[in-house]
């Protein structure tokens, strides 16, 4: 397991030492994409009584660690106690951490439960989308005006998670390697253009239901191509935020927030 995301981090030798001797823990936050990647880590590593956890941090035997378990929609981190009991500073450095046994465990373990049951009030709906865009610039658009106008737009009980290719191959890998809610994608890319990726999506069982959104600034022909395909809808670019989350809503049967419609 790795240390993927930590904090607070050190900035000094003494910072470090005053914590060890204060024996507070080091807190290190681990993010995963999804409620499943958290369930499946836990499940197959978190749940025994200790774990291997790669990082490059310096840690001694006896410090305490608090791991802060996170993913995008998760209403409160979870957070799992432990302690070093063994480090390792070669080629692959680490720490081995047992973790507490008792009442907050026992706790820790209920709210798995009800996360792997998408417990509402545990956990907010998660919509994972694919965006395929070969501009960055306007892939970064599209993810950062949607989740910045999410909660606006659907309320405070949905949350998003996006993936990004950059061109139509790596679209199909992705899609082909791991599961989404939507997918979003230019006519016009390299390598492989859009169309036949929407082709390649519905000519799969596993995918072929996906609600798809295609984009282009191509008119007319680029629409025609998108459609005969397979999109459910065409937007022209320049597209305007508001009609991507409109149509996000209508393809997801989202309930939308009254004053967002004003």
């Amino acid at each position: 397991m790795a240390d993927s995301n930590t904090g607070p981090d050190p900035s000094s030798a003494r910072d470090s030492d005053k914590r060890r001797d204060l024996r507070t823990p080091v807190v290190l936050r681990v993010d995963y994409d999804g409620p499943d990647e958290l369930v499946f880590d836990y499940t197959e590593n978190l749940s025994s009584r200790g774990v291997f956890l790669k990082t490059v941090r310096h840690f001694e035997v006896g410090d305490k660690i608090r791991l802060m378990l996170s993913f995008p929609g998760l209403l409160e981190p979870i957070g799992l106690e432990g302690m070093v009991r063994w480090t390792r500073e070669d080629v692959d450095p680490g720490v081995g951490v047992e973790f507490e046994e008792g009442a907050s465990r026992q706790r820790i373990e209920d709210l798995i439960e009800r996360i792997r049951e998408r417990d509402p009030r545990i956990v907010n709906r998660l919509i994972r989308v694919l965006v395929v865009e070969d501009n960055p610039h306007v892939a970064r658009l599209i993810q950062n005006g949607m989740l910045g106008s999410a909660e606006r737009y659907f309320g405070d009980r949905l949350a998003f998670n996006f993936r990004t290719a950059a061109n139509g191959r790596e679209a199909i890998d992705l899609l082909e390697t791991d599961t989404f809610d939507a997918l979003i994608v230019d006519v016009y890319l390299p390598i492989l253009d859009g169309a036949s990726v929407i082709t390649h999506v519905r000519q799969n069982e596993r995918t072929r239901e996906l609600p798809i959104i295609s984009v282009s600034a191509g008119g007319d022909s680029a629409r025609d191509a998108a459609m005969a395909a397979g999109a459910d809808f065409f937007i022209e670019k320049p597209m305007r935020l508001r009609q991507l989350l409109e149509t996000m809503g209508k393809l997801l049967d989202l309930e939308t927030n009254q004053a967002a419609h004003d």
